[in-house]
């Protein structure tokens, strides 16, 4: 069913504000909480709420203890997402959640809006993200897969909540819960389509299970 408030991919916009953050993975149909409070993103935020609601997430390229610097060096593909909900905090804050769209290439960077970054974005590659097939996934053995994962992580979920979520916002749940590092999770968000990056998640729940299982050889 196509969404009634979603926006077709011919009109997606030309400059888009970004949230850089490490570890921060935005999938298409996936759902990211974010909690804003520094005064840049607040206004980023804002200025979203009374424009189209879209903000591209991307990774830096190295992890940052505190604030991210306003110059730190960008993965050159995101994601871009549209608020679906947010709520104000008496502490001033925003809590948002963005539902992801559509996957975008940094053509260029434009100049910044109170303090936020902006970017040209390039959907052109990524077209099938909001028009392709529906996928299909192998669920009795990837869910099998993926409690070998969890267990190796020592990892509690809610299974039943898991089992109950189609296909495509399973992957892009789980790429944003499991504990992967920030190459592993460019490398899912580079993935071709959905079919690449459910056996690149494949591949990389694999070899953790692999790191975490004694082995069994004699030396």
């Amino acid at each position: 069913m196509r969404d009634p408030f979603g926006v077709p991919f011919d009109s997606l916009p030309d400059a888009i504000s970004i949230f850089p953050l490490p570890g921060a993975l935005l999938l298409p149909r996936g759902r990211l909480p974010l909690n804003i409070f520094e005064p840049r993103y607040l206004a980023m935020v804002l200025d979203a709420l009374g424009h189209d609601r879209m903000i591209g997430m991307v990774q830096t390229e190295t992890e940052h203890d505190g604030p991210v610097p306003e110059d730190a060096d960008l993965f050159n593909i995101g994601c871009a997402g549209r608020i679906i909900s947010f709520n104000e905090t008496t502490d001033g804050r925003l809590l948002i959640t963005l539902e992801g769209i559509c996957r975008y290439r940094i053509a260029g960077e434009l100049e910044g809006g109170n303090g936020y970054r902006r970017v040209r974005p390039d959907f052109s590659a990524y077209r099938a993200d909001m028009e392709g097939e529906a996928p299909v996934l192998d669920r009795d053995a990837f869910l099998a897969l993926l409690h070998r994962y969890f267990d190796a992580k020592k990892l509690k979920v809610d299974w039943k909540a898991l089992e109950q979520t189609e296909d495509r916002l399973l992957i892009a749940t789980l790429g944003m819960m499991c504990p992967f590092g920030l190459p592993e999770k460019q490398a899912l968000l580079e993935a071709a389509d959905f079919s690449a990056v459910t056996e690149v998640m494949q591949s990389l729940m694999t070899m953790a299970i692999q790191e975490a299982e004694p082995s069994t050889a004699k030396h």
